[in-house]
């Protein structure tokens, strides 16, 4: 496809989708079907009648999916754009997840479980700027649990005694 082409494309379809999630579309499609509704006195209620409506309903239903996902893929990619110039600003953020969407689901499920790990390490964690990778979650979790552990065998000495 030409660029020239593909403007014209990007331009109508970024048209259609703004129109069509418009009251004036909502308002239209309303007026089609009272128009259509009060007509069937009109046709006797025919099946080509309700074969009108029908068609009609399933052909704008089959070219608004195809406009639906190509707005949802453009706000998504637009999405992750952004998501990965706040992980790339954040110094503390791990740049490992930046277009973490081309990865596989079994991909994706291992990332979200070590997201879990994470949170658990946080919720144990009194301050939750303390870490932010599982590695230092990690080890500030050995260091506390250490410190219990010391605390704990010096409380057993003191009632030894």
């Amino acid at each position: 496809m030409a660029k020239s082409e593909s403007s014209v494309f990007e331009r109508f379809s970024n048209w259609a989708t703004k129109f069509t999630g418009s009251s004036y579309a909502f308002l239209g499609a309303v007026a089609i079907v009272v128009i259509w509704a009060v007509s069937g006195p009109v046709f006797n209620y025919s099946e080509t009648w309700q074969l009108v409506i029908n068609t009609g309903t399933t052909i704008i239903t089959f070219l608004m999916v195809f406009l639906i996902q190509k707005s949802q893929n453009k706000d998504s990619k637009a999405i992750q754009i952004k998501l990965n110039e706040l992980i790339a600003a954040n110094e503390k953020a791990s740049n490992r997840i930046v277009d973490i969407e081309d990865l596989t689901e079994k991909e994706l499920d291992q990332l979200h479980c070590y997201y879990e790990k994470l949170a658990d390490f946080a919720e144990d964690d009194s301050d939750i700027h303390t870490s932010h990778s599982i590695d230092a979650a990690k080890r500030n979790q050995d260091r506390k649990h250490t410190a219990f552990k010391q605390r704990h065998e010096e409380w057993l000495l003191k009632q030894n005694k």
